[in-house]
């Protein structure tokens, strides 16, 4: 596990960014991101999508649609759990595993709500440390 201190918004981008640029290309990475209202899960997307060749000012917090698609060297499907009720949960669950076919990266914000954690997928917790203070946890290990 990887921890970093992030103390503002655009630090937690810079250091999704940087993340996104280490992963292999080639390889599907699914990202589940784990944190409160406001911890910065969405911010944290937008550096994903940068850190894949895409535009982050392009990222919007898809709750209202469930997912979106942001195109760059790798694509980037943004999946929001969070207005899903636990059968809707569980009715699109299969759903992550088509998303996560080929050369991309699958972001799921409000993953808590998962029945089942995709195998092998990394885990990225944002927990509030107070005023803008985070502390971003990347366990690459996969569930």
């Amino acid at each position: 596990m990887v921890i970093h201190e992030s103390h503002s918004e655009d630090d937690t981008y810079r250091i999704a960014r940087d993340f996104a640029a280490s992963l292999d290309d080639g390889v599907p990475a699914t990202v589940l991101l784990y944190g409160e209202l406001g911890a910065g899960k969405t911010a944290f997307v937008r550096g994903l999508v940068e850190g894949a060749g895409g535009s982050p000012d392009d990222v919007s917090s898809p709750t209202f649609v469930l997912a979106q698609e942001y195109a760059g060297r790798r694509t980037v499907h943004h999946v929001d759990l969070y207005r899903l009720s636990t059968a809707e949960t569980v009715a699109f669950e299969p759903h992550l595993l088509e998303l996560a076919a080929g050369d991309v990266i699958v972001a799921v914000e409000w993953a808590d709500r998962l029945a089942v954690a995709p195998a092998g997928a990394i885990q990225v917790r944002i927990d509030d440390g107070g005023g803008d203070d985070r502390t971003v946890r990347i366990n690459t290990t996969g569930c």
